[in-house]
């Protein structure tokens, strides 16, 4: 059995570190194209992205839907990480925006950077079987 935590472990814990209980949490993994059409659809974005979160927070109760360019995910692992790496941030990246982390302004997205690195040092130090 491995010493690294499974994903929902990780997560649920760092949805309860910032006093939330996690509700309805759908990742849903897809293309660049699908992500590109949910964008123009909901956004009216015509661009490409690694990540559309939708946000059903009810007081603490934490849920939403997270959409994930698996395309977009390899092609910035190529930049400066493994891919599992990447996508354990992107995943993260998520879940802190509907904990209500932003990115739109340099700050924000310097606190977001620092919640993120957060998240991954918990999954890397989780010794969960």
């Amino acid at each position: 059995m491995s010493n690294q935590p499974s994903y929902v472990d990780w997560i649920f814990s760092f949805i309860s570190d910032h006093n939330f209980r996690c509700g309805d949490l759908n990742f849903v993994f897809c293309s660049d194209e699908y992500l590109l059409e949910i964008n123009r659809a909901h956004l009216s974005h015509d661009y490409y992205t690694d990540i559309i979160t939708f946000n059903y927070v009810e007081g603490d109760l934490l849920g939403g839907d997270i959409f994930i360019s698996i395309d977009r995910v390899e092609d910035n692992a190529k930049l400066s990480r493994n891919f599992a790496e990447e996508l354990r941030r992107v995943m993260a990246h998520g879940v802190l925006h509907l904990i209500g982390f932003n990115d739109k302004s340099d700050e924000e997205k310097v606190e977001m950077t620092n919640a993120e690195n957060k998240c991954l040092e918990l999954y890397n130090t989780q010794n969960i079987k």
